[in-house]
């Protein structure tokens, strides 16, 4: 496996060694290698030499077999800022790094003079561009500690080792800007040019001083909006939109960008704020890419852009397209993502990059937390999927803020706001002047007063947007099934033994449940929710009541999704669903109920085990077979997505067609999100394992292990880009228009066809409304396009109102944090785990318990998936000793070990002295104060090192 790019690491492994120090990848190394070789190649070797570590390291990468692992170079690598030697390793072309050998030559030469007419302190400023935070904090510290003149080495010996292409360039302009004259002569007179200072030859000289013209390039391919469509455009003055493109890779020469994609960037490129609305494959990824190259040409001091997404599998799609756009037509400018697991200052990155690609919540939390100050240090965010900026979502928490600053002051200088969407059908309505609401709503939200449709080039547009045809399949449900009556008698076997150990009914209002459906879910929710707070005068027999119901209630729940699954799918996946639970509940050390309950399901399994081998087929799999045999047999190189509404039918279904002989040539694949728990194996996907599946089906080699169909929850409607597929099946998959739009587009080949397959009457009525209310949504938009000032004041009076409401809020004395002593309780089994004195807060967000003794309480086993965070290292999860429920994590932070990081909804907070229990799902919204973490607070004696 992988032999070819390990043949490639071998034979260039004396070259990436010159560049790649291996403690800024550690993060890879302690995931593939054992501690000891870690420990070798960074603690012994690259003290050394750090050349001869890089080598060891090579040599060892070698050796891996496990999957995955050569991307997984590749994507640390680009979190470590090596995005020369990321493109050389991906591309297996090193000419751009081979010209750097002239440079690092030169410098190598004059380094004993260089060194001692310089100060790092001062040229660290202008050198951002090539050098990353850690090397120069590193080269601070050698300044502090030994002088200007080894600071001075330790700069030269990080710019050898540089693969930034433009480092040599750098480092004459900063020399120029600190006036370290004698420097820059000895670096132009030994062969580093003699153009202007700092700026290289005349033609660059004159690019730099020069801001009235601008040149963008774009590259992309006929694909809408895949890895492979990035733009280059040219000859783009101030006053022009973007317009030409050229595609490097293109033989056939200049491609000129779309007449409609220039239609959408028009007002962005005059600077408003605006809504981009337009159709799934459209590109208009490519239309934020020519907004962005705009602005940084237009103000290029000053620019610092934001491209913000939904969701992390979109922002990793988004980030490498803006990687590898400005990779190849502007290494100067600086681009950097950030997502969830990465331990970086926000303010610094966008100190220190021209765009930063991020998910929402990333942002939201730098401004609570204050390492961002104000949205006022960016000039331009781009908001994809726009029209989530409604309620609670971070997208709205970010342009409130960008409200009331822009609504509380005079004088602030705020970005321009650009928001991308497919449709902006949100919220319920009736009729047009409804629908007009919403979207004015959004406008306010988003602080715009333009949405940008194509209205002049819609013939061009229908040329390359292909909207789907859609077809319904009503399928007949289930006859009479004796598996579902064995379920459903079991459940009822379990209800009454729940009414004998409480009065459940009593715990809810939801009344007629039924089983199998997501009202009966709803109904466990509620009882869940109140039997956590139950409490009775014998402490001991709370504790086991709480207990039982939770267990009871927990399997009534599986239950619940077994008969789900067998509606949709096979008997035979129903049941290994439950197979699964089981296996689970035996494994944890199950108590007596559990015990009880386990045997009622081994007693009629003989029973079930024999209806999911020869009991009836399932009618609407008779027609999903049918409908894929056919369009396959009328053209095998048809890409299906098939949507499904939970994580548990998307393996369900790669079951039955890995199963099914006329299907399983499909090889399906499946994309499901991060979901917290499943009872499958592997239905929890990496952003590397999520990668394998879609490049195996965006794969056109007929040889290789090719998949055909993409199984996928709802993770894919919404901005994930499969742009060959022809064919979305939608299978009991119905959502609001918003949803329907973004399903629909994910067929985006010519001929592309969409089919509903259901068979609830209802569910296939809404999806006819659906269709209905996108005509009205399409109407709302011309009505509000043809009365610009009337939009405009429109907008101005609701965003006053939503300020005066938020103004009320805020004015409106907030319920004071009690000083009361609170005890943190088990929530399925009541056992104490801390008091809420001994709890403690970190940067803001995270729970710490420091009582030692809570390890007496809880039984700790190895974390799954070690990763750090804002300074933590997550290592093992805490489970309730008594009832394994998961109580959170054993995390070291900083240099402290084994620090309790606690999970709040996996507790109940009872009062000391009033012994009132409450439950809270969020820390947030807790009502007793809880203390910062005070580092002294730690010592040798207060937190000895466990055994």
């Amino acid at each position: 496996m992988y032999e070819l790019e390990k043949e490639n690491l071998r034979r260039l492994s004396d070259y990436i060694a010159q560049f790649l120090q291996p403690s800024l990848i550690k993060t890879f190394m302690t995931t593939y290698f054992d501690k000891e070789t870690v420990e070798k190649i960074i603690n012994t070797e690259e003290t050394s030499s750090v050349t001869k570590a890089a080598q060891m390291l090579l040599d060892q990468m070698c050796y891996l077999e496990e999957v995955g692992w050569f991307q997984a170079f590749l994507d640390i690598l680009y979190a470590s800022e090596y995005t020369g030697l990321h493109k050389a390793i991906k591309e297996w072309n090193f000419s751009e790094l081979e010209e750097l050998d002239v440079h690092r030559k030169l410098l190598e030469r004059i380094e004993p003079s260089i060194t001692k007419l310089i100060k790092p302190s001062e040229l660290l400023a202008h050198m951002n561009d090539c050098l990353n935070i850690r090397e120069c904090e590193m080269i601070q510290a050698v300044e502090i500690q030994r002088g200007h003149i080894a600071a001075s080495e330790k700069l030269v010996n990080s710019l050898l080792r540089s693969d930034k292409p433009n480092w040599f360039k750098v480092l004459k302009i900063a020399l120029d800007a600190c006036r370290f004259d004698q420097a820059l002569e000895l670096l132009e007179s030994n062969g580093g040019g003699t153009a202007a200072k700092g700026c290289g030859s005349d033609e660059e000289a004159e690019a730099m001083t020069t801001e009235t013209t601008t040149t963008v390039c774009f590259e992309f391919r006929e694909e809408p909006e895949s890895e492979d469509m990035l733009m280059s455009a040219n000859d783009m003055t101030p006053t022009e939109t973007p317009s030409k493109f050229t595609g490097e890779h293109d033989r056939s020469g200049e491609i000129k960008l779309r007449e409609y994609q220039k239609e959408l960037t028009a007002a962005a490129v005059q600077g408003q704020n605006t809504i981009i609305c337009a159709p799934t494959g459209c590109g208009k990824t490519i239309v934020a890419l020519a907004i962005c190259e705009y602005h940084l040409k237009q103000s290029p001091r000053r620019a610092k852009i934001v491209f913000l997404a939904t969701k992390v599998d979109v922002y990793e799609q988004q980030y490498k397209l803006f990687m590898k756009h400005f990779s190849r037509t502007d290494p100067s400018i600086r681009v950097m993502g950030m997502c969830g697991d990465m331990d970086l200052s926000v303010q610094w990155l966008i100190e220190n990059h021209d765009i930063v690609v991020m998910t929402a919540q990333i942002l939201v939390n730098a401004l609570q937390s204050g390492e961002v100050p104000s949205l006022e240090l960016l000039s331009l965010i781009l908001l994809d999927e726009c029209h989530n900026t409604t309620g609670k979502h971070p997208y709205n928490n970010i342009m409130t803020r960008y409200l009331d600053t822009k609504l509380s002051s005079s004088t602030h200088s705020l970005p321009q706001i650009v928001g991308l969407t497919a449709s902006v059908g949100i919220g319920s309505f009736k009729n047009r002047l409804e629908a007009e609401n919403n979207i004015l709503q959004l406008c306010a939200n988003l602080d715009t007063r333009v949405i940008t449709t194509v209205k002049k080039q819609l013939d061009e547009l229908k040329t390359y947007v292909h909207t789907p045809e859609k077809e319904f399949f009503e399928v007949s449900k289930h006859t009479y099934d004796p598996f579902i009556r064995i379920i459903k008698n079991i459940m009822s076997n379990i209800e009454q033994l729940a009414q004998k150990a409480f009065n459940i009914e009593s715990l809810s209002n939801i009344q007629n449940r039924e089983y199998g459906s997501q009202k009966y879910e709803q109904w466990i929710v509620s009882v869940q929710k109140s039997c956590r707070v139950i409490q009775m005068k014998d402490t001991n027999e709370e504790r086991r009541i709480c207990r039982e119901l939770y267990n009871y209630t927990e399997h009534l729940r599986k239950y619940n999704d077994a008969l789900i699954i067998n509606e949709d799918a096979r008997t035979k996946d129903a049941l290994d669903y439950l197979d699964g639970f089981f296996e689970q509940v035996r494994n944890a050390g199950y108590d007596e109920t559990e015990r009880k309950l386990t045997a009622l399901y081994d007693s009629q399994r003989p029973q079930l085990l024999h209806l999911a081998s020869e009991g009836q087929q399932n009618p609407k799999l008779e027609e999903l077979k049918f409908i894929l045999e056919e369009e396959y047999q009328n053209n095998d190189e048809t890409r299906t997505v098939l949507f499904v509404k939970t994580r548990a039918l998307a393996d369900a279904m790669k079951k039955w067609i890995d199963d099914t002989d006329s299907l399983k040539f499909l090889k399906p694949g499946v994309l499901i999100g991060k979901g917290r728990k499943s009872n499958f194996t592997g239905s929890v996907m990496t952003l590397t394992s999520k990668k394998g599946v879609l490049d195996s089906f965006k794969s056109t080699d007929q040889n290789s292990d090719q998949s055909k169909i993409l199984i996928a929850t709802s993770v894919a409607d919404e901005g994930i880009d499969i742009p060959q597929c022809n064919l979305v099946l939608m299978y009991e998959y119905v959502g609001n228009v918003v949803k329907m739009v973004q399903v629909r587009g994910r067929g985006r080949a010519q001929g592309s066809r969409c089919f509903l397959i259901s068979s609830s009457k209802e569910c296939i009525e809404k999806e006819r409304i659906n269709m209905i209310k996108e005509k009205i949504v399409e109407e709302a938009i011309v009505q509000l396009q043809s009365h610009p000032a009337e939009l405009s004041n429109k907008v101005d009076v609701l965003q006053r109102e939503d300020k005066a409401r938020r103004d009320h809020v805020s004015a409106s004395p907030d319920k004071p944090k009690t000083r009361g002593s609170y005890q943190l309780l088990c929530v399925k089994c009541k056992k104490f785990a801390c008091l809420s004195d001994d709890l403690r807060v970190v940067q803001e967000s995270h729970h710490i318990a420091l009582d030692r003794s809570m390890f007496e309480r809880c039984i700790t086993v190895p974390h799954k998936n070690p990763k750090t965070f804002q300074g933590f290292s997550k290592k093992e999860k805490m489970l309730c000793a008594e009832c394994k429920r998961d109580w959170g994590l054993v995390a070291s932070y900083l240099t402290i070990q084994d620090l309790p990081l606690l999970k709040i909804e996996s507790f109940v907070v009872q009062n000391c002295d009033t012994h009132q229990q409450f439950y809270f799902r969020k820390w947030r919204d807790v009502t007793f104060a809880i203390q910062k973490f005070d580092m002294t607070e730690i010592t040798p004696q207060t937190w000895p090192l466990r055994d």
